[in-house]
């Protein structure tokens, strides 16, 4: 009986140790319906010759929530801030610079608790824009390593323009 009751005990200690791991890894950031009409941060083109053109080549527009925009002007972002890098292919035509097709919707939000292990952020990415296409497997790896880099801006690479 006793026995039972150390192998129960042990069995309880397992389960609520693996629910509280994944508990802490957080669901990952939504799909940020709407954000076209957020604030617009910046547009920018990464051409070839850019170190980063192969995984990110094209044309860049950053998109932030209030809460985002706030953190951007203050340095200090809060929970609730996102942000979103929507990248699109750039084919040249009739000597122009042409938006194409999406490549990539990609999503930073702010939450401390649930992404602690990320500096708060929790990041995903959507193929070509597809709500039902998420990309991160490994928010780590994929996103925050190079993150990482822009600790002392709240590991956020884009600024606020007044």
């Amino acid at each position: 009986m006793k026995r039972f009751a150390v192998l129960t005990f042990i069995a309880a200690l397992v389960v609520a140790g693996s629910w509280w791991v994944e508990a802490q890894k957080g669901t990952p950031p939504a799909y940020p319906h709407g954000y076209r009409s957020w604030h617009h941060v910046k547009s920018m083109v990464l051409e070839e010759g850019h170190p980063l053109y192969k995984d990110f080549g094209g044309i860049h527009h950053v998109y932030a929530n209030d809460a985002a925009r706030k953190g951007l002007q203050t340095g200090k972002f809060a929970d609730g801030a996102v942000l979103v890098f929507d990248l699109f292919d750039a084919p040249r035509e009739s000597g122009a610079l042409i938006e194409g097709a999406r490549k990539v919707l990609a999503v930073m939000e702010k939450n401390n608790a649930r992404f602690a292990a990320t500096g708060g952020w929790g990041f995903e990415a959507f193929a070509g824009g597809d709500e039902g296409k998420r990309l991160v497997t490994d928010a780590v790896n994929q996103c925050f390593l190079c993150h990482q880099s822009q600790e002392s801006r709240g590991y956020v690479f884009s600024a606020w323009r007044p």
